[in-house]
């Protein structure tokens, strides 16, 4: 298990697309996700052929939230050249977290802490 940290709070629990078949399948196939699906690297995405609208989050190379967009279903998004990462979540997910331009995130696995708190449902 992978947790999205944006300094000591945890944002959310994160699934993280690893292969390039992951990368590339991301939220296609799936009628929600609880937390946040982690694609790197990664420049842009779609949500050609996606049952629910997500937020998207492009990271720089140091975990920068560099743009965030919300994205309604069968759309394609412009390239960010400077991004990294990406972080999806479903819509409005990232007005619950305060998560924004600016923001630092981190993602954690379960090996890198002894304890790892769950993720506060009711953070503004």
């Amino acid at each position: 298990m992978a947790w999205l940290m944006c300094g000591a709070r945890v944002l959310a629990s994160a699934d993280v697309a690893h292969s390039r078949h992951e990368r590339r399948r991301g939220l296609l196939g799936r009628d929600g996700i609880d937390g946040a699906l982690i694609i790197e690297p990664c420049r842009w995405i779609h949500t050609i052929g996606m049952r629910f609208p997500i937020d998207v989050a492009y990271l720089d190379d140091d975990g920068i939230v560099i743009k965030t967009v919300q994205m309604r279903r069968h759309r394609l998004a412009a390239p960010v050249t400077r991004a990294h990462m990406v972080v999806e979540a479903e819509a409005g997910a990232f007005a619950r977290w305060g998560l924004g331009v600016g923001d630092q995130l981190e993602v954690r696995t379960d090996g890198e802490s002894d304890t790892m708190p769950e993720p506060d449902e009711d953070q503004p």
